[in-house]
């Protein structure tokens, strides 16, 4: 049991953190908030972070109310998750922007609102459909584990949200460090612990939806 737990934890830690991207959240936070004041920029990184974290917490608690509501089993949900996230990985792979993040239109859009703080950055950017699904597929897989899975789900959540924080309010002293090259490299490793990760979560899902395949 000990190992199961662990294993989870490093999973839900890892997939959550990757999934999130904490540098690609800060890179985009840093080009709405070149021309704002410090105090303006340390204000948007906060509510930012603050409406993901409402975001993802109540996903993490009401997603699989929310599947049964719509009639759509765990395992189906797995697989396209699974499918979804392989995409954002091959994209971080390949080193492009995800779709399911920001899209052109959206950021050029948002540029003409003074609140960037849920639209783009909490929303897609550090909470969107990747993440939001990481979440409901790692609290069902939690409730048939253990209570303490439930919480490490809750704790992954938290250290994300607090990682992409600490950048945002660090980012002018990373964007110093980080060049595009070191950021393209950092990125197509994280993608492919992604696809790893979402390739398991197609090969869980299929094998629960059709036990005859897993030889049950």
């Amino acid at each position: 049991m000990a190992g199961d737990v662990l294993s989870f934890a490093l999973l839900s830690l890892s997939s959550i953190i990757i999934i999130v991207n904490p540098l690609g959240a800060t890179l985009i936070y840093v080009s709405f908030t070149t021309s704002m004041d410090r105090i303006t920029r340390d204000t948007i990184a906060k509510d930012a972070c603050r409406f993901a974290l409402i975001i993802l917490l109540t996903v993490a608690v009401l997603g699989t109310w929310i599947l049964q509501l719509f009639g759509i089993t765990l395992e189906a949900f797995r697989i396209a998750g699974g499918i979804l996230l392989f995409g954002i990985g091959m994209e971080m792979v390949y080193a492009k922007t995800s779709r399911t993040k920001l899209t052109a239109t959206e950021k050029y859009e948002s540029r003409d609102i003074e609140d960037v703080a849920m639209m783009p950055l909490a929303i897609p950017m550090i909470a969107g459909p990747g993440a939001i699904t990481t979440t409901i597929v790692l609290m069902n897989e939690a409730i048939t584990i253990t209570p303490i899975a439930i919480g490490i789900v809750f704790f992954s959540i938290l250290i994300s949200i607090a990682v992409t924080y600490f950048m945002m309010r660090n980012s002018d002293y990373i964007i110093t460090k980080i060049g595009q090259r070191e950021y393209r490299a950092i990125n197509r490793l994280l993608g492919m612990l992604l696809i790893a990760i979402a390739v398991q979560f197609v090969i869980n899902g299929i094998r629960l939806a059709f036990p005859l395949f897993a030889g049950g």
